[in-house]
């Protein structure tokens, strides 16, 4: 009989479950419009050229216009020259280029800076003029736009060296920022040893401080070392409890540090720590149901079923009806199993068929219905709002498939985007006529179209996924149920049998109160204060 939990896959990976979970909205990071944000001299990098011409009047009146923050006509005048319009030297054209970037982005057409200041990055292998002046902006549009923009991405085109002119004091923050993310897209491509570094040298006083301490415990992860990412952890932990800025939700970000500590713990067998650690997430906090069944498997190893099977009980009471724990029935029919209460263990198993045996197909059907990706984003975003045709007993299913914050995010960029589209209908005709506006409204397109093909294609993974863990549960329940019959014939193998329980004065199986504890038997009502406190004694039946 084969045993899996869903612990399986986050214990290795970690990241899974954050995805993200520790990005900073746009709403927190804003930034004042009319200010211009330049801590470093600008066209001063360390690969920029002497300027090789005069600039032309457009160039200079756009400049002029620029500096009395009149960011819609400099704007257009940036793009003039960008186009070679003006006759400008290609060292003035080059200075056109990162204007134009900074006015998109005091005009709040964040995708279209994006595009221009990714043109910059890539130029000859950073060999653009503005490319190290780039960085700073690169830093004010992460906080701007969602994480699936990919700013990340653009940052790891920089060395760490050159981050260095934004080691000073009037641009701490800056260079802290940087560093992070820097480490993140280090973290992407694998490299943890450069990402651990970077993410260590983020100050404790940085806004951004508690996110690079998490990425560095899901890098030790990543590396395999589990006492250097609890050690992460309980930074976030500590800092958190002395008031550190940055953090929009101190209280889910405290539990979800106890929630992978709990995991790591969990993965290198330290169950008493893990079971400890769960029990530190908050009752209130989104991720309580996760701690309480992945717990419960702590309890099932330490053969301390009362409290595993109570914690069951919580996951299927009727306060969590929404809730989509399956394994947890599996799980259940285990614990009767390794008891040897063949009935009880098939009574369940019953439950299990009853009420998930039939989804699987029934959820197959829409994964046919909107069979690509555009039409699959529309089937998600009907989910989220709650316009989804969906039968009552398969919405918290799909809700629960489809609600991660990774997935989340990817809907917050297509919305970002759909502002902009907004906001540059609502310019003055001149601006939209113009090739500057014809421009914005590629960029957004293109960008827009790419977001919402990604969001697809991650929504259907994460349905697809939900199948492929029905199917593995129901083919999990079919092998308890052989193991079942083979019990009763007395033919169950050698490792089975050393697996059940024969100690039937097992400590652990035992309910009984102390000075702070009554026993008061289950009558079949939920008691809200209640939930997470359940017991179900239970008797081993082996050997009898």
């Amino acid at each position: 009989m084969r045993r899996r939990s869903r612990l399986g896959g986050v214990l290795v990976m970690l990241g899974a479950l954050l995805g993200t979970t520790v990005s900073t909205s746009a709403s927190a990071q804003q930034q004042p419009n009319n200010a211009d944000m330049t801590f470093a001299p600008e066209g001063q990098d360390q690969n920029a050229a002497p300027a090789d011409g005069p600039p032309s009047e457009a160039m200079a009146n756009a400049l002029r216009l620029y500096q009395q923050e009149r960011y819609q006509e400099s704007c257009v005048q940036f793009q003039r020259v960008v186009e070679n319009e003006t006759g400008d030297a290609p060292a003035q054209i080059q200075k056109a280029q990162f204007h134009l970037g900074k006015c998109l982005y005091h005009l709040r057409f964040y995708q279209s800076a994006l595009a221009v200041f990714d043109e910059i990055v890539d130029h000859q292998g950073g060999r653009h003029l503005y490319f190290g002046s780039t960085l700073q902006w690169l830093a004010q549009l992460a906080s701007q736009l969602p994480e699936p923009a990919d700013i990340i991405r653009r940052v790891g085109r920089y060395s760490p060296d050159q981050l260095n002119q934004f080691n000073n004091n009037e641009s701490r923050d800056l260079y802290n920022h940087l560093l992070y993310l820097l480490g993140r897209a280090k973290y992407n491509d694998g490299n943890f040893e450069e990402a651990v570094n970077l993410f260590g040298q983020v100050q404790r006083n940085s806004t951004w401080y508690v996110q690079a301490q998490f990425f560095m415990g899901i890098s030790h992860v990543r590396n395999h070392r589990a006492q250097p990412a609890i050690d992460s952890f309980q930074r976030i932990q500590d800092a958190l409890n002395e008031g550190v800025r940055g953090v929009e939700d101190v209280g889910r970000m405290n539990d979800l540090a106890w929630l992978e500590r709990a995991r790591l713990y969990y993965s290198t067998r330290h169950y008493d720590s893990a079971v400890e650690a769960w029990n530190r997430v908050n009752v209130d906090s989104e991720y309580w149901l996760d701690s309480l069944f992945e717990e419960s498997w702590a309890y099932y190893l330490q053969q301390d079923y009362a409290r595993a099977l109570g914690n069951i009980h919580t996951l299927n009471s009727p306060y969590f009806n929404t809730a989509f724990y399956p394994e947890s029935l599996v799980l259940k029919s285990v614990i009767f199993f390794s008891n040897c209460q063949y009935d009880d263990a098939e009574t369940v198993i019953a439950q299990f068929n009853e009420r998930y045996g039939d989804l699987r197909p029934e959820l197959s059907r829409y994964l046919q219905q909107y069979g690509d990706n555009n039409a699959f984003f529309r089937f998600l975003k009907d989910v989220r709002s709650g316009n989804a045709s969906l039968p009552a007993r398969l919405r918290p299913i799909v809700n629960s498939a489809l609600s991660d914050r990774t997935l989340l995010r990817n809907i917050e960029y297509v919305n970002v985007l759909e502002a902009e589209e907004r906001r540059l209908q609502g310019m003055p005709t001149a601006f939209r006529n113009s090739t500057l506006g014809a421009r914005v409204l590629q960029d957004i397109s293109v960008a827009k179209s790419f977001a919402t093909d990604q969001a697809g294609d991650l929504a259907r993974g994460r349905y697809q996924r939900l199948l492929d863990e029905l199917q593995d549960l129901q083919n999990q329940s079919t092998a308890i149920l052989i193991e079942i019959l083979n019990g009763r014939r007395g033919n169950i193998s050698a490792q089975i049998a050393g697996e059940q329980v024969r100690n039937i004065n097992n400590a652990a199986a035992r309910v009984t109160a102390d000075e702070e504890h009554y026993l008061w038997p289950f009558n079949g009502e939920y008691w809200r204060d209640e939930l997470g406190f359940y017991r179900q004694q239970i008797a081993s039946r082996c050997g009898r």
